[in-house]
């Protein structure tokens, strides 16, 4: 009786059959290769092939219409005993400690600022961000119309008696004036970024902070700052490989020739300067361009490196 009933069954526990004139394709073992293929090869045109050849001409003397040979350090040891390349270094460098402070600061007080739902807020976060989709062209343009020698800020000086100031040809204050612009088109960036943390912040810690009579400024330092300590450290390392890279700015309002004697050149800018042109010098820019992926690796390392330190 058991075997019949078991017997009687089997017929009703089988999976369907396939309906007839359908086949079952077999999926291939590359197929997830095709899919990503074109990604692949878009990141291997444009990012993995220019860094290797950066890299192999790093260490040759080619020129723009020069292959070149193979000279080992050369190139390296050049850096050492070229002033613009030390002027570069430290104009970058500087842009660094200007730049990234800021950059790490007031993006977030701006994010407390529209974080609250009132009424227009929607209007001024889209103010605050609209530097951000403008082209940097536009943007340093506007600036240097502005700052100019006879430009708006400089009249409404001299209007009020304070007189004119030479922000576009003074070395130290045409770098600040880079500055500036790069603080302000990234404001509204990095405000996004901090929205985006303090909106997983427990409303229950600020509350609770504040019934133990914390104020305001105690509850950004306590409570805040330790819960978005994270995306400060991406901040900075975001915002510090960006400024040590920095070029479009300080072109635009310094010139090609890098502001007064090129005193203002950034490394970038010594890159493209040496490197482009029927005569460039194609292995030493690459030289000086190995040097600034080296350094911005190491800012990266540290940034995430001090992130770490506070946690514990």
């Amino acid at each position: 009786m058991a075997s019949s009933t078991v017997s009687r069954a089997r017929p009703d526990s089988r999976a369907p059959d396939v309906p007839r004139g359908r086949r079952v394709r077999r999926q291939l073992p590359s197929s997830p290769w095709l899919f990503a293929a074109p990604g692949l090869l878009i990141i291997s045109a444009f990012i993995l092939y220019p860094f290797v050849s950066t890299l192999v001409n790093a260490f040759t003397d080619r020129r723009t219409l020069i292959p070149g040979e193979f000279v080992g350090l050369a190139n390296f040891r050049e850096l050492l005993h070229d002033d613009m390349f030390w002027i570069g270094l430290r104009n970058s460098s500087l842009y660094v400690l200007g730049v990234v402070p800021a950059l790490v600061i007031l993006p977030l007080l701006l994010a407390l600022l529209v974080q609250k739902n009132i009424p227009g807020i929607t209007f001024f976060r889209s103010a605050f961000y609209t530097p951000v989709v403008a082209s940097i062209v536009v943007v340093g343009l506007i600036w240097v119309w502005l700052l100019d020698e006879r430009g708006l800020i400089n009249s409404l000086l001299e209007a009020i008696g304070v007189g004119r100031i030479g922000f576009l040809s003074d070395q130290w204050l045409l770098l600040l004036s880079a500055m500036a612009v790069t603080v302000w088109k990234g404001l509204g960036y990095y405000m996004i970024i901090y929205l985006a943390a303090l909106a997983n912040v427990p409303r229950e810690l600020h509350e609770a902070a504040a019934v133990d009579g914390a104020g305001a400024i105690r509850r950004f330092v306590t409570v805040t700052v330790p819960a978005v300590r994270s995306t400060m450290a991406l901040v900075g390392a975001l915002s510090s490989v960006a400024a040590f890279k920095v070029f479009s700015e300080v072109y635009l309002m310094a010139g090609p020739s890098g502001g007064p004697a090129g005193e203002d050149t950034t490394l970038v800018m010594l890159v493209q300067r040496t490197g482009t042109g029927l005569t460039g010098r194609v292995g030493y820019a690459s030289a000086i361009s190995v040097v600034v992926f080296v350094v911005t690796v190491a800012l990266m390392l540290l940034v995430l490196r001090a992130d770490r330190r506070g946690e514990t």
